[in-house]
């Protein structure tokens, strides 16, 4: 394949991770290390360096725009990643003495049941009058735009949610997986935030993390401009054309979508415990 073709071929497909990244709060990672490792065969370092480039691209394009349409909340954003960034370093230490077998294992089953239950809530049905007291003096509770107009919202489990995204560090340190997906889960399952406010504030969280350990895969030689060039370009088009259709879509539809897609990665999780190449 030349080198003309491989540019091409990964543009077209780091848009379509950027939009999907933009539209789902996980990043495009899910769609561009499959796509290099399984169909142009590259190493799965230079795969995982490309990803973390996604991240941070898609988090600093999408996140942009929905800040400035109203939709991310800092203030839940900044709480609930100290929590997330305490719980991966306490992963990261203890990965050396925990079997990651069983950890993936149960991990897809809860990919699983998650998926279930993200499908399952009925935002538009639930009605919530006051805020958990944590969330009253932390000022937790914003606006978004909808299409009747700006709506309040209120924080539920403050505490909880907290504890929550430490315990989904704690297991993106231990299995070195993105933690877009749990940051969802929990603001969606947990704060019960409105699903496009949990997919925005995941946005711009998960590029804090990224940036983390991109700086480690640079100095390591796993960033390589051939492959992060087209990848960024087309990753930055994506994520502006997911924040612009975010607006449109539904709640319902950005649910089914975001079931899908981590529901795709249990299999995949599932899949590798099986055969044992985790």
């Amino acid at each position: 394949m030349s080198i003309l073709l491989f540019s091409v071929l990964l543009l077209l497909f780091s848009i379509l991770a950027g939009v999907l990244g933009a539209l789902t709060g996980l990043g495009g990672g899910v769609v561009i290390i499959p796509v290099l490792v399984l169909l142009f065969h590259v190493d799965i370092h230079y795969a995982m360096g490309a990803s973390l480039i996604t991240v941070i691209t898609t988090s600093s394009g999408a996140a942009a725009a929905y800040l400035r349409d109203g939709y991310t909340n800092l203030r839940i954003g900044m709480f609930l990643e100290v929590a997330a960034v305490i719980g991966a370093l306490i992963g990261a230490s203890l990965v050396y003495f925990v079997s990651k077998i069983w950890l993936t294992f149960i991990f897809s089953l809860v990919l699983f049941l998650s998926a279930y239950m993200t499908i399952r809530r009925h935002e538009e049905s639930e009605q919530y009058n006051s805020s958990h007291p944590l969330a009253v003096k932390l000022q937790l509770d914003s606006t978004y735009p909808t299409n009747d107009g700006i709506q309040a919202y209120h924080v539920q489990h403050a505490l909880l949610g907290f504890i929550v995204m430490g315990f989904a560090g704690l297991l993106s340190g231990l299995l070195g997986i993105g933690a877009g997906i749990l940051k969802v889960l929990a603001m969606d399952q947990t704060l019960r935030l409105p699903y496009k406010v949990s997919t925005t504030t995941s946005n711009f969280m998960i590029g804090i993390t990224a940036a983390a350990s991109a700086g480690i895969y640079f100095v390591n030689g796993y960033i390589m401009p051939a492959i992060t060039f087209p990848v960024m370009l087309g990753v930055i088009i994506g994520s502006y054309s997911g924040a612009k259709l975010i607006f449109y879509l539904h709640a319902r539809i950005l649910r089914i979508i975001f079931s899908i897609v981590i529901s795709l990665i249990g299999l995949q999780m599932l899949y590798q415990t099986i055969m044992g190449t985790i």
